[in-house]
């Protein structure tokens, strides 16, 4: 590899695009908006909004779709779940799994996961 392709790759991952990138792809394929460039425009907005504290983050999912993703986990009814079906759900909406702050015995109720999901997707936009 030439040095400087390598150069471009470690800005790049310096600056974290590629997973910008994968978000903001996840979004519009999310909303599929008739217009995506403004959309974006307006989700990149929205990032810099939310760093200065001025505004929300983008968010790919809403209450009612993390309700539903709860109640896809809680195939029994219990109103909560394990830490390993969190853990599972986190990775699959591509969130950090590290630094969670609860016991292997824990259940989360529908009310913990919503507010829980709901921060890991601020702090992993925050990092842009």
């Amino acid at each position: 590899m030439a040095a400087g392709e390598q150069q471009g790759r470690d800005y790049l991952q310096r600056h974290r695009i590629p997973e910008l990138l994968h978000r903001l792809g996840a979004l519009l394929l999310y909303h599929r908006p008739e217009r995506p460039r403004e959309f974006l425009i307006q989700a990149l907005e929205r990032v810099k909004a939310g760093r200065q504290a001025e505004g929300e983050y983008p968010y790919l999912m809403d209450e009612a779709n993390l309700a539903a993703m709860f109640e896809l986990l809680d195939v029994v009814g219990q109103g909560h779940i394990t830490l390993a079906q969190y853990r599972e759900a986190l990775k699959t909406l591509g969130l950090s799994t590290e630094d969670l702050q609860f016991g292997d015995d824990v259940t989360i109720t529908l009310d913990v996961f919503k507010e829980e999901v709901k921060k890991k997707m601020l702090e992993s936009w925050a990092v842009y």
